[in-house]
């Protein structure tokens, strides 16, 4: 396609690959596409230690160094053969050397600072603390006060940019990675209910890490208390045992057409997690309008207000969780309300397309803001995908 006018922004999105983070880089390539005024390079920073990187203690170990070595051999890959505009890293751990890039703008992206992260570590094996802390303090505060503007999934991290970090709140734009509405049709809280009369209630939880998203606690729940009572379905790569009214879907992907269809199906989400920062299982639920029952963890009390789209648990409290879900089983007018608002939401607050191009327009401002756009008619240049050397 031709695009007429002054050249396309040269885009450099540098994005880790890691847990909820690859869903957000497929929904923002998707859309991406959709903007002639952009001409993107990907490089997409894998997680598992490789190569050299797999043999070095202190690299293979520590996914921040891993990352940003990752992420610094990418980005002097694709400025060999393209001229950036401007570069985003997704997330900080991408972007420890990114002031090195002094001669292009740089926007950072994340779900979490590392102190918001410090508060749920434990349940990611990392353990804060220690005589580096302070040097992993000051090489973070440099990247961010280096960097042009900065994107927040949540206010939860824009408080601690601002609070632990110095970041003015004016560089600091809230933006949630959101959800593909188009895979996730609207259906009506009462259809749904209405559809659940003759069967037993369906109870749904997504997880990949079943320990830290609250799986053990959901099933222990479950055998105790709500087997003879409704059917849970478990969407985990860990290794489950079914049972009576007990369900295991393993190796499912995200977007795929068995994870809508489980969506689809089910009657209440269940995701009462131990620790995370802001997880996208929770807005996928509320754009498929069930009521969600989760926990006062990390961002999601500002995804789900208690008693308006779900309601909140203290985390690993099995009997907090008892009586949500007994009192949604209950209450098929209720599972209805809180899904609508809860889709509702999601329209409102989440939606990928219209998040893509707020975040769009961030990059474009700090391109703008970097340098002088020469005023020449040029091709939309093909998306490029860079590797990331190991």
């Amino acid at each position: 396609m031709e695009f007429e006018g002054p050249r396309p922004y040269q885009l450099g999105f540098v994005m880790e690959q890691n847990l909820g983070h690859r869903t957000h880089f497929r929904n923002l390539q998707r859309y991406v596409a959709d903007d002639p005024t952009v001409a993107p390079t990907w490089m997409p920073i894998e997680f598992p230690a490789q190569g050299l990187h797999a043999r070095l203690p202190v690299v293979r170990s520590n996914w921040s160094v891993r990352a940003s070595l990752l992420a610094q051999r990418a980005v002097s890959a694709a400025r060999k053969e393209t001229q950036l505009d401007v570069l985003f890293y997704h997330t900080q751990v991408t972007a420890l050397l990114s002031p090195s890039q002094h001669d292009v703008p740089v926007v950072i992206s994340l779900d979490a600072t590392p102190l918001n992260y410090d508060t749920v570590g434990a349940y990611y094996g990392h353990t804060p603390g220690g005589p580096l802390e302070s040097v992993k303090h000051r090489i973070n505060r440099r990247a961010l006060d280096h960097a042009s503007a900065i994107v927040s999934w949540c206010q939860w991290a824009k408080d601690s940019l601002i609070r632990d970090y110095g970041v003015p709140d004016e560089k600091v734009t809230v933006i949630a990675p959101g959800v593909d509405l188009e895979q996730w049709p609207v259906r009506c809280g009462q259809d749904r209910a209405a559809s659940s009369m003759n069967r037993l209630p369906r109870l749904l939880f997504v997880g990949g890490d079943f320990e830290r998203k609250g799986g053990a606690v959901l099933l222990d729940c479950f055998r105790r208390y709500l087997y003879q009572d409704c059917e849970l379905h478990l969407v985990t790569q860990t290794p489950v045992e079914p049972g009576h009214h007990l369900y295991v879907h393993n190796d499912v992907t995200p977007n795929s057409e068995t994870l809508l269809r489980l969506y689809e199906e089910a009657d209440i989400f269940v995701f009462p997690t131990l620790a995370d920062c802001a997880p996208l299982a929770v807005p996928e639920a509320m754009a498929a309008s069930l009521p969600v029952i989760t926990t006062r963890i990390g961002a999601i009390p500002e995804m789900v207000r208690d008693g308006e789209q779900g309601f909140l648990v203290a985390p690993g409290s099995v009997d907090e969780l008892r009586v949500a879900i007994h009192r949604l089983m209950n209450s098929p007018q209720l599972r209805a309300r809180l899904g609508n608002h809860g889709r509702a939401t999601v329209e409102a607050n989440y939606d990928a397309a219209r998040n893509a191009e707020r975040l769009l327009d961030v990059l474009k401002d700090a391109a703008g803001r970097g340098r002088e756009r020469a005023p020449t008619s040029a091709t939309h240049a093909a998306p490029q995908l860079v590797p990331a050397a190991n």
